[in-house]
């Protein structure tokens, strides 16, 4: 992944346009006229010895002619002549090319990859429409239209959909700040764009056309940096694709490439939306609002039918309406009429004028229980809607210097009458909806995003302390498994790997003969009411589907005789089906018992993958089911089970107890190391798993294993927490002191680290005596992303007492270090241990090089530094030293 040079194809300064041609109706034509007509204000060159001009504009035989380099080439010649153009190029300067031509494939797109790694040239394209700046005025595609300037950024897979957004953002008035077509991305892709625009201050937020997605570490990895500071929203289309099919499990056959895409999406802390609409939609709202601090709505309407409409819509989406509180409802008893609803939605009547709405809608913004006020109105010949609007938009301004600021949604309905009201709310910055069930549909955005920014926050640990892992039995366990050839991991093997992440299990015996299931049986029988027999075979992945399942056998003799049947029912319907034997285990008998199931697959796109949801032999019929990406926290594991119709019922109801809830993530949390840490697990199915008030025992269980060696697994699309990189060392005075990576729930012990740190400790650190100091500074510097960031705090006792940290270039050459230590602790060689530690971390990430700056009298740092094997010079415009550590030939060993 790498930034590398995007800014040459970005925001370049000059640009050459090979393949120009006055042919009428030529995409060289197209193009020349864009490029022309765009506003850039930089040199733009035409390339084609076969002409001597196209549209009066001199053409040049080759770009080595040209009388100056050209930051960025666009090319639309033959496809066998690209390799050679993008050589061209390299060699004359250029650092970024536009490739619009299609079928460079196959040997032609290695050697054009060939020839722009010598220069690292960066390519967008081949085969795409090209690339459109309206902030720079530079329009090097064949698009009809250029987009009207603003500051929403396009990405698009789909050239064909590049025009449909430029004609649909320009005949509604948005403004666009890049569009980029990325084709067929033989090198820029989404993680490259995505790394760049995080860090673009043109544009406000990042809009997406995916088909498929392209290494979905990389893009997970750049999504989740650049959500944090921008609102990243997603047009996944193929959403209703068929599941991908899997023999061996229930898992594997409901893990469709969907449900991954969305939890890859979720964790990445972007919205996926389902319409081009809903894309800037989504856009506009995310922008114009603030954080949503709940996901209650109230509602204000002086219509009670569209109330109603706004109601359903809510409920259709899972939403709640905001219970009023008794003191809210008398307030609105004192001001409104005696014929208001009385509850939410508050329908305050068709005659209400602008002084009704204003005192609703401040009791309600002063309301605790409220975190999204939306207000409607309905045009009447009794009131005006314009001055009820007028009112909204004084309290919204009004309400904007409050803590904590609610958001306030608008839907005035109708046409003319209503265009006045938007106009004010549009100019006011307030969304404004055409009817209640945009409005709505506008809200559950914001609740959607909400959770997808909560999810984006969860940093799993990669071995939670609080969990206690039996590694090395399922190191055997999986060894053994692959020194006998096993490719599946049947029941009582499976549900002995399980157990070593402490996942409780049933007793399960295995039997060779029936005679062996009689005595079994027997053995069991003396401590349980009954026991089930089941077949053992590779070939049967659904034993019930061919009788291969007896439940509540209450003899030994009875288990023998269902043994027997059993081989004769899976002769006659299987007889290719290899027997193994069978297993007995104790029948479990809870009455309030809920049938569960719990899994992993391997996804194509984003690898290993998560699933929870109703279990049972209808698994596939009721299609109740849930999935995110390991590992798993209990946070994300309760997000997890949320999401699925059974959690209801988990829930309890009428006489029916809860389940134990906290048991069933834990489960899934236990699972998701297990599969995280043994990367020889290729599919778990743990159905069913059951689960009351008493906790969750797996009854029945599967694993499917692969040689890594032969056969590696894709990598977890999330970085887990890095625990192996934690350290004790003794400071002078204090004792041991902890060095560990940093942690998202260290946010407040980071706060109180700048509580101990002087005004001109923090200049030295920050160039400024007065950094800001807000919860989302601090978020940013402790929810970090390990894939490309680290930060090593020192810790003793619950006091941070320093910190190290590094952020990587998105390519993972170099990365840029800072390291701070509280004021009154420096001296005593913390901060050289914890550099120490960042710098062995860096090389064990084949980084290779670090940097930082550092200001002239900074000295301590200085010294420090030199003496680690840094060298430095001096930048007088600025009174810093540039410092730089070669990891390559470091004198500091590795991990």
């Amino acid at each position: 992944m790498t930034v590398r040079n995007l800014s040459s194809l970005l925001a370049p300064r000059s640009v050459a346009f090979v393949g120009a041609s006055p042919e009428p109706g030529s995409v060289g034509l197209i193009v020349a006229r864009n490029l022309l007509s765009g506003g850039f204000d930089g040199p733009i060159w035409f390339v084609n010895p076969r002409h001597e001009a196209v549209l009066d504009v001199r053409c040049f035989q080759s770009l080595a002619a040209l009388p100056d380099v050209p930051e960025l080439v666009v090319i639309a010649t033959p496809p066998e002549t690209v390799p050679d153009i993008i050589a061209e190029a390299g060699a004359k300067g250029a650092r970024a090319a536009v490739v619009i031509t299609a079928g460079v494939t196959g040997e032609l797109r290695q050697r054009m990859l060939n020839a722009a790694r010598t220069y690292c040239l960066r390519i967008e394209g081949p085969n795409c429409i090209g690339l459109l700046l309206p902030h720079i005025g530079l329009n090097a595609s064949f698009s009809r239209r250029m987009p009207i300037k603003g500051d929403l950024a396009v990405i698009s897979q789909s050239g064909a959909l590049v025009t449909t957004i430029v004609d649909w953002t320009a005949s509604r008035g948005i403004g666009l700040s890049q569009v980029i077509s990325l084709g067929d991305m033989a090198d820029a892709d989404f993680g490259d764009f995505l790394d760049y625009l995080a860090g673009d201050i043109t544009s406000r937020a990042i809009l997406i056309y995916m088909e498929a997605m392209t290494d979905a570490a990389k893009f997970i990895s750049a999504a989740r940096r650049a959500s944090r500071v921008k609102p990243v929203i997603i047009l996944k289309s193929g959403r209703n694709a068929a599941a991908a099919k899997a023999a061996m499990s229930h898992t594997g056959a409901l893990a469709g490439a969907d449900a991954a895409y969305n939890a890859a999406f979720r964790r990445a802390g972007v919205l996926r939306v389902n319409e081009l609409r809903q894309l800037f939609d989504a856009a506009e709202i995310l922008s114009a609002v603030p954080h949503l601090h709940g996901e209650r709505l109230t509602i204000l309407t002086n219509g009670g039918g569209v109330g109603v409409l706004a109601t359903d819509e809510l409920a259709d989406l899972g939403g709640k309406l905001t219970e009023l509180p008794a003191m809210t409802l008398q307030q609105l008893d004192e001001c409104l009429p005696p014929t208001w609803s009385r509850a939410n939605p508050v329908d305050i009547i068709g005659d209400a004028g602008p002084e009704r709405y204003q005192k609703a809608a401040e009791i309600l913004l002063a309301d605790p229980a409220t975190h999204a006020l939306l207000v409607m109105n309905c045009p009447t010949a009794m009131a005006s809607s314009e001055e009820a609007a007028q009112v909204v938009v004084d309290l919204a301004s009004a309400h904007r210097r409050q803590r904590p600021r609610k958001v306030i949604l608008t839907s005035w309905l109708g046409e003319d009458a209503a265009e006045p009201s938007r106009q004010l709310f549009a100019k006011a910055d307030i969304p404004t909806f055409a009817t209640p069930e945009a409005a709505v549909e506008g809200f559950w955005q914001l609740v959607r995003y909400r959770r997808a920014q909560e999810e984006l926050m969860q940093v799993p640990p990669s071995a939670p302390e609080a969990l206690q892992f039996d590694r090395a039995k399922a190191d055997h366990i999986l060894a053994e498994a692959r020194r006998k050839g096993r490719t599946m991991l049947l029941e009582a093997k499976a549900k002995e790997l399980l157990a070593s992440y402490g996942i409780p299990v049933v007793r399960t015996l295995r039997a060779a003969t029936p005679e062996q299931v009689e005595l079994h049986a027997a053995e069991l029988l003396r401590d349980h009411r009954a026991c089930v027999v089941k077949i053992v075979s590779d070939d049967l992945p659904h034993k019930s589907d061919f009788g291969g399942v007896r439940l509540a056998i209450a003899s030994a003799r009875e288990a023998r005789t269902a043994a027997e049947e059993m081989l004769l029912n899976v002769h006659r319907l299987r007889p290719d089906a290899v027997l193994r034997g069978f297993t007995v285990q104790a029948m479990i008998e809870r009455a309030n018992s809920h049938e569960l199931i719990v899994g992993a697959s391997e996804d194509a796109t984003v690898g290993p993958l998560m699933m929870f949801g109703a279990g049972g032999t209808a698994v596939e019929v009721t299609a109740d089911t849930a999935h995110a990406l390991p590992p798993l926290d209990l946070k994300l594991a309760y997000q997890m089970m949320r999401e699925t119709r059974i959690y209801g019922l988990l829930k309890g109801y009428r006489d029916r107890p809860a389940a134990n809830l906290d048991a069933i993530a834990m489960a899934l949390v236990r699972l998701s190391y297990l599969v995280a840490r043994h990367r020889e697990i290729r599919e778990v199915d743990i159905n069913p798993l059951l689960a009351d008030e008493h906790g969750v025992v797996a009854l029945d269980a599967r694993i499917r294993i692969a040689d890594e060696a032969e056969e590696p697994r894709r990598p977890l699309a999330v970085r887990p927490f890095p625990v192996e990189w934690e350290r004790t060392i003794a400071v002078e005075g204090m004792g041991e002191v902890t060095l560990r990576p940093i942690r998202p729930d260290d946010e407040p012990h980071y706060v109180r680290l700048f509580d101990r740190i002087s005004a001109d400790d923090l200049r030295m650190r920050f160039f400024t005596a007065a950094p800001e100091r807000t919860f989302r500074f601090f978020a940013r510097m402790t929810q970090i992303d390990y894939a490309r960031e680290m930060a090593f705090i020192a810790v003793y006792g619950d006091e941070v007492l320093g910190v190290a940290r590094l952020i990587a270039d998105p390519d993972g050459r170099r990365a840029e270090f800072a390291v701070i230590v509280r004021s009154d602790l420096k001296g005593r060689g913390l901060g050289s241990a914890l550099m120490q530690h960042l710098i062995a971390y860096a090389k064990s990430e084949g980084l290779g090089e670090l940097i930082g700056d550092v200001l002239a009298e900074n000295t301590g740092m200085l010294a420090m530094c030199r003496s680690l094997g840094f060298t430095s010079v001096y930048e007088p415009q600025s009174n810093v030293f540039r410092l730089s550590l070669d990891l390559g030939r470091g004198a500091l060993g590795s991990k």
